[in-house]
């Protein structure tokens, strides 16, 4: 269960994205959502290489993986995610925009499960029943 802490650190801090985005693209001068976006991702792939460097991981080597196509394919659905997340930020409140974002995850559990054909289990069918019930009382008015 190693991936466990870095689920719970991936929790933790990205449940501060929402909060300083939203204080940063909206009120008295904000920076456009696109701005923020841009200067948080290039963070991101500062401290990605930086950890690939450390790490040793060759970046070069994959470039010409078969599967570097679904990478390239991932990359563009978070930049449309992510894009369209911060917007939403500028525009709305944390507590109806994060909940609603949160939605991916019962979204991803389901492409899981039919597409991936990861196991599926009464619990599991529950949690994300359950996820998804939460979301909608998180967000309604």
């Amino acid at each position: 269960m190693n991936y466990l802490p870095w689920a719970v650190v991936a929790f933790l801090s990205y449940s501060m994205v929402a909060p300083l985005m939203r204080v940063a693209t909206s009120g008295t001068n904000p920076i456009p959502s696109n701005v923020a976006a841009l200067v948080a991702n290039v963070v991101l792939v500062v401290a990605t290489f930086a950890v690939i460097t450390v790490s040793g991981e060759g970046l070069v080597t994959y470039l010409d993986d078969p599967k570097i196509g679904y990478v390239v394919a991932a990359g563009f659905c978070l930049a449309v995610g992510i894009l369209s997340y911060y917007r939403a930020l500028s525009m709305g409140p944390v507590s109806l925009v994060a909940p609603v974002f949160a939605m991916f995850f019962v979204a991803s559990s389901a492409v899981g499960i039919v597409a991936l054909d990861e196991p599926v289990t009464a619990r599991k069918l529950a949690g994300i029943a359950l996820a998804a019930v939460a979301v909608v009382l998180v967000a309604g008015e």
